[in-house]
């Protein structure tokens, strides 16, 4: 019987007018980013600068989300760094001296003295007075290592340490130096993304490429050099002992120490220990603040374990000079008045109230665990952002054009119906682009292009089967009711493995390729909507207004 129950028709239309509602943010692009830049700024605590007359650009109650363009259609950057892996074991064998040291003066009547040799960076060699224990000496050594926790390499240790005459040799284990580039990659990962989304850009792209690259796409950013200063900056911080000052890069430092120049003081020199006290992966908060003086500085805090060694050392070293160093240089080198308990602090500088905040972001995202490497630096003009989004809009009028004049000559009253449908269809999608916060690409435009044309196959379907039914003499009622019926398995099917295909091309691909999985995924679902319930509640509601005896599709 063809017929829809009174609540179907009611849930179809709610649906197709939801849909539609929270597409209509899209065609007023402007003016809604603006509202919910100034929205954001407002509730961040900002003020003035018309933030208030841009907020009223849109009313409040209305939908605001928006599909997020991508960097093809917005401009932006681009960047494809390389993780140096290098520099983690250069740190783990900086760390790893004053253990060896310790553990081997603590038995020096067995080994004699110990002296640190010059070493390759992933090593650490050091030398004893007592060539004939040697081997005792490497087995001191190795308890220090610790078992890899890793499913792959169960069992193994972290270090391998052998001897080469009067000299024991610690370097990381093959197995550590594989979970070491995983961890360290994972990590810089984690902190990129978490760098960028503290600077409030929309949507960015960050993915690993590789054993150890990460591509880095931004939209809406200015150049790719701005974007470096976001993420270019490794921020390690560290607490060392000072050992004393010079007045050039060139002065002896002795084994175990460096010479760090100062940040604001041109033309000196710390010679400082190695090994840090604390490091900056032990900070748990930093904010921008203010010292007794007024000035801009940053005020950090220490996990409970950073707090205890910060305590320690502070209480065992009163009137000792303490430098803190960021990024290899030092920032301040004050000189300790007490002991300071808590695990927290200060950090003064020749800050800007620009230049505390920026830190205390690079300082709470985390320390970047090596250093990156730019191989590719490309930025996005928002011109040719501009000028694909125009071609991706004459594109889709023409291919929607094309669609709708085919859809009426082929099938008239009929084909009127699949063409309102369809229009309802891509006003659905954008409002699940819009509602999910989907990142729209040039392949997603591609993605809408398709379905455009594949929206009306299902209409085709049921609009010749109803044409075989009235052929077989079947009732105008009963020719559509059948149309319906017999062409659903039909429509399921096909619509099924197209999906599937999106399903594997959002999971297996990346950045475009997923853009274009998203859309035509999106674009299946409701088009399948619109051709199975839209388009049959439209005629239903036409032939029990009209009553025709005859129909012609």
């Amino acid at each position: 019987m063809l017929q829809i129950d009174l609540w179907k028709r009611v849930l179809i239309s709610c649906l197709c007018a939801l849909g539609l509602l929270l597409a209509l943010p899209n065609a007023f692009y402007p003016r809604v980013e603006a509202h919910n830049d100034a929205t954001a700024s407002i509730e961040a605590g900002f003020s003035g600068n018309g933030l208030e007359e841009q907020a009223a650009m849109w009313p409040n109650w209305m939908p605001s989300s928006l599909v997020n363009l991508g960097l093809d259609l917005r401009g932006g950057a681009h960047l494809l760094a390389e993780v140096q892996v290098e520099d983690v074991y250069e740190s783990r064998m900086e760390a790893l001296w004053p253990e060896v040291r310790d553990i081997l003066r603590a038995e020096r009547a067995t080994v004699g003295t110990i002296r640190l040799q010059p070493s390759a960076a992933d090593a650490l060699r050091v030398k004893i007075s007592q060539p004939d224990a040697i081997q005792e000496a490497v087995t001191f050594v190795r308890g220090l290592a610790q078992p890899i926790v890793s499913l792959t390499q169960a069992g193994a240790s972290d270090l391998t340490v052998s001897a080469e005459d009067d000299v024991v040799v610690v370097t990381l284990s093959d197995a550590e130096k594989l979970a070491t580039d995983e961890r360290t990659v994972q990590q810089s990962l984690e902190i990129i993304r978490r760098r960028i989304d503290e600077v409030g850009t929309r949507e960015p792209t960050i993915q690993r490429q590789g054993t150890d690259r990460i591509l880095i796409q931004v939209p809406g950013i200015g150049s790719a050099s701005e974007l470096k200063e976001i993420i270019g900056t490794t921020a390690q911080l560290t607490f060392k002992p000072v050992v004393g000052r010079a007045s050039s890069p060139d002065a002896p430092a002795g084994a175990g120490n460096e010479v760090v120049p100062s940040l604001d003081e041109e033309g000196v020199f710390y010679t400082l220990e190695s090994a840090p006290v604390v490091t900056g992966e032990e900070l748990v908060d930093a904010q921008p603040s203010f010292d007794q003086n007024g000035r801009p500085a940053v005020s950090f805090r220490f996990n409970p374990a950073g707090a205890r060694k910060f305590g320690d050392y502070t209480a065992e070293n009163i009137g000792s000079p303490f430098a803190i160093v960021l990024d290899n240089e030092v920032i301040s080198a004050p000189t300790i008045q007490s002991h300071i308990p808590g695990g927290s602090g200060i950090i003064t500088g020749q800050f800007t109230v620009e230049d505390s905040t920026n830190l205390a972001v690079l300082l709470r995202a985390g320390a970047l665990p090596a250093g990156l490497e730019f191989l590719e630096e490309r930025t996005i003009g928002p011109e040719l952002g501009q000028d694909s989004i125009e071609a991706g809009r004459i594109a889709c009028i023409v291919a929607f054009a094309a669609v709708l004049v085919f859809m009426f000559l082929s099938y008239g009253t009929f084909g009127i119906f699949a063409n309102i449908a369809l229009i309802i269809n891509v006003g659905l999608i954008f409002g699940l682009l819009s509602l999910v916060g989907a990142t729209l690409t040039l392949p997603g435009i591609a993605g809408i292009v398709l379905t455009i044309g594949m929206a009306v196959d299902a209409n085709v379907l049921v609009f010749e089967r109803i044409k075989e039914e009235l052929k077989a003499k079947k009732g105008p009622a009963r020719a559509i009711d059948l149309g319906y019926e017999k062409a659903l398995s039909a429509i399921v099917d096909a619509n099924i493995t197209t999906f599937i295909t999106a399903v594997i091309l959002f999971a297996m691909g990346s950045g475009p390729v997923r853009g274009f999985a998203i859309t035509l995924g999106l674009g299946i679902l409701t088009s399948v909507f619109t051709a199975i319930y839209v388009t049959r509640l439209m005629v239903v509601i036409w032939f029990e207004r009209r009553r025709p005896k005859t129909i012609e599709v």
